[in-house]
């Protein structure tokens, strides 16, 4: 009985070798079994020439639309507005949306996959902890999913090369890429220990994946034909076409009339939903230069308007809406308000609760199992 007693002990605390180096057992134990598969290396390749051959569709479209304006009107962009910054964002959104594709197919049945396999009893019966199981599968899967990453990079250092974009762009977008990567590799982790069947916990995950990226856009939609409120404005007076064209940077409008009731929606009541979508993490994570004082028409890419859409939806009519009491609201939001600090902690704090929730389910002895669970 006291040999039992001390071995229970032991297990409930730190290992002989420590907490860490119990995680990086099974971290190395997990990448030598991903290395030794001749499909991932297969993968890794196929996403290098898919983000090779977008990055050259991209530049060729660049270069077409270049020529047809140069055939029509003479006109010539200046070499500060190359092709970089739109190469840039294209594989962005590239790289994000087949990071989402590719991480739960990495994660998903990191545990469950064991268990099937009849190994996962094998881990359990040693001296590591749950925790500490969980968390090495957890490490592995997140470091063979940021090599997809580091294959793409170096298209992302051509938006650089190609002018239009500077080296914290990239690193920015690269730390925010891995980030996001890092959330749907613990939400695949967690599923795949709460969940039976390899299978059934890889659907789980996309479909979790399906709800941050398509889900929040619906909830959001919905959610603001919910939340219609009422506005004091009064009546915008637009300025003409050549004046926005040829004039300094004024306002596209001026405020006159008395002050009225306007029916507006009241997007800042449910802006978190859209903060939770990994794009909006991203985009509004970079660095964007200061457009305020731009003349004329404010021309923003793709993935700094989902930032400027997003902060919209934040600043709500109070912040956005012509003559809004009265006042000419900004064409153009700068960074001084961070959306994606908000998006980002929700996303960890549903990650962090699969998690812990898997930990619970890995514990040992198991009082309860399904029916049809593999041991061994």
């Amino acid at each position: 009985m006291s040999h039992v007693t001390e071995n229970r002990q032991d297990r409930a605390g730190t290992t002989t070798g420590g907490y860490l180096p119990g995680i990086r057992d099974v971290v190395v134990l997990e990448l030598k079994q991903r290395l030794r598969s001749r499909g991932w290396y297969i993968m890794l390749a196929i996403w290098f020439v898919l983000t090779g051959l977008v990055t050259w569709l991209t530049w060729a479209s660049w270069n077409a639309s270049q020529e047809a304006q140069r055939a029509y009107s003479g006109y010539v962009a200046p070499p500060e507005t190359g092709p970089g910054s739109m190469i840039f964002e294209v594989v962005l959104a590239f790289v994000l949306l087949f990071a989402l594709l590719v991480a739960p197919a990495l994660s998903a049945n990191a545990v469950n996959g064991d268990r099937a396999g009849g190994t996962l009893a094998i881990l359990q019966v040693t001296l590591l902890q749950p925790g500490q199981i969980l968390w090495g599968k957890f490490v592995a899967a997140w470091a063979a999913a940021l090599a997809f990453l580091v294959a793409s990079t170096p298209f992302l250092v051509i938006g650089v090369a190609l002018g239009g974009m500077t080296p914290g762009h990239v690193l920015v977008a690269l730390l925010m890429l891995a980030v996001e990567v890092g959330v749907v590799c613990a939400v695949g982790v967690g599923i795949s220990a709460l969940a039976g069947r390899p299978l059934f916990s890889i659907v789980v995950t996309y479909l979790a994946v399906a709800a941050l990226a398509v889900g929040t856009l619906i909830a959001f939609g919905l959610g603001t034909g919910l939340t219609q409120g009422t506005i004091m404005a009064n009546q915008p007076q637009y300025r003409a076409y050549e004046q926005l064209s040829n004039g300094p940077a004024e306002p596209q409008y001026t405020c006159s009339g008395p002050l009225q009731e306007q029916r507006v929606m009241r997007t800042e009541r449910v802006a978190w939903l859209l903060a939770m979508n990994p794009y909006v993490v991203v985009a509004d994570a970079i660095p964007y230069p200061d457009r305020a004082g731009q003349q004329g028409f404010r021309s923003v890419g793709a993935i700094e308007s989902i930032s400027q859409g997003a902060r919209y939806a934040l600043a709500g009519p109070e912040g956005t809406y012509p003559c809004a009491n009265g006042e000419v609201k900004p064409q153009y939001l700068a960074q001084s308000t961070p959306m994606w600090p908000l998006g980002l902690g929700l996303q960890l704090l549903v990650a962090a609760l699969l998690m812990w929730l898997g930990w619970r389910a890995l514990r040992t002895p198991a009082h309860r199992l399904a029916r049809g669970t593999r041991i061994a």
